[in-house]
């Protein structure tokens, strides 16, 4: 865990002590300076509240809007934290909009953003993309599509003629991951296991899985995962993966691209197999406890627990908590022992990048 995780756990834990009560208010053109933890892309200032919302430590932001003239940050979302839970301070500054996390106000919050933008593109996560009318259109497609979050459509009069009409369908990870997953004498890892898995359609998966092999080259993303069966479902979440590799040396999941050809070669400590498309998998590792391998970072809290199965349970009880690290009684560091860190990341829609474009407009996909 390290003494980083105990610091951001016991800051965690007094901000949470400060910041119990719900403020839905938005701020327009007050400014909160300093304290950022991190910027993400975000398109309004609703849907910036809710990226400091799902944030682990973020609890309160400055969204710089559209019409912010000083420098081109257009679009930035700062996502803020102080030990107290409140801003040091509130200045007016024109061309922004400040609020507060709703950790307090919802637990869970899952918000559908019906709002268009126009002259607005979500740049890049482009995973398909078609022809449609108008961008109703364009966002009933993405709506229907189970792998597209978001979308950007260029109208009649976008410059380069070839390109009008066009409706590029986007992606993002919705379902929990641990942003580093290594191995550690003295922890247990696992999920909350009550989110439902990306699919249902009532029937069953036969798995296929192929050990010591791979599948080399034509990666395009490696997030990381706790086993071959937590890779194969991050390959069948996303809609571009039509194979993957996973490396059980450094929990390494190679998400690959290639609908062409298959090609395999023996690999040692490498199991690798296909997406499910039409049918559920088995969620059994969701259920696991993985001992002697570490989630580190993404934080909500610590509680103390006496095993790894009760600090599941307090995962499972709290609406906010994805996955958790538990540090048993055989860690180095004796004040971090029987600490149940409960952790979160963000799975709202989230473009990875928003600008400024004329002609084209972007949104989300709907409820269906």
């Amino acid at each position: 865990m390290g003494s980083f995780s105990v610091l951001v756990g016991l800051l965690l834990a007094s901000s949470f002590s400060f910041s119990k009560a719900c403020n839905e208010e938005l701020l327009e053109n007050i400014d909160f300076p300093g304290t950022d933890i991190t910027f993400l892309f975000s398109p309004s200032a609703t849907h910036c509240q809710y990226l400091c919302t799902q944030h682990p430590s973020c609890l309160f932001f400055t969204f710089i809007r559209p019409d912010w003239t000083t420098d081109n940050r257009h679009f930035h979302c700062l996502l803020k934290s102080t030990p107290s839970g409140q801003p040091n301070s509130q200045v007016p500054l024109q061309g922004v909009t400040s609020g507060f996390s709703l950790k307090s106000c919802n637990p869970d919050p899952r918000p559908e953003f019906a709002e268009v933008f126009q002259n607005v593109d979500f740049a890049g996560a482009d995973y398909g993309a078609l022809f449609t009318p108008d961008h109703e259109e364009c966002q009933r497609v993405c709506t229907e599509d189970p792998g597209c979050q978001f979308f950007s459509f260029l109208e009649k009069d976008f410059p380069e003629q070839k390109f009008r009409y066009k409706c590029h369908l986007k992606f993002s990870w919705t379902i929990p991951r641990a942003p580093i997953v290594e191995r550690t004498t003295g922890v247990t890892s696992g999920f909350s296991h009550t989110s439902p898995p990306p699919q249902q359609t009532g029937i069953s998966c036969q798995e296929q899985l192929f050990p010591n092999t791979d599948f080399p080259g034509n990666d395009f993303e490696q997030p990381k995962a706790v086993s071959p069966q937590h890779c194969q479902s991050l390959c069948s979440a996303h809609p571009k993966c039509t194979s993957f590799s996973f490396s059980s040396n450094d929990f390494r999941c190679f998400l690959k691209n290639n609908p062409n050809e298959l090609t395999a070669q023996p690999k040692d400590g490498t199991t690798s197999g296909l997406p499910a498309r039409l049918c559920d998998l088995d969620q059994i590792w969701a259920r696991e406890l993985y001992v002697g391998v570490d989630f580190r970072g993404s934080d909500i809290r610590f509680e103390l627990t006496d095993d790894a199965e009760l600090c599941q349970m307090k995962c499972v009880e709290d609406p906010n908590c994805q996955f958790f690290t538990y540090v048993d009684e055989t860690f180095a560091d004796r004040a971090s022992r029987r600490r149940c860190f409960l952790k979160r990341g963000i799975t709202m829609p989230a473009p990875p990048r928003v600008n400024k474009l004329n002609n084209v407009v972007s949104g989300f996909r709907l409820r269906k």
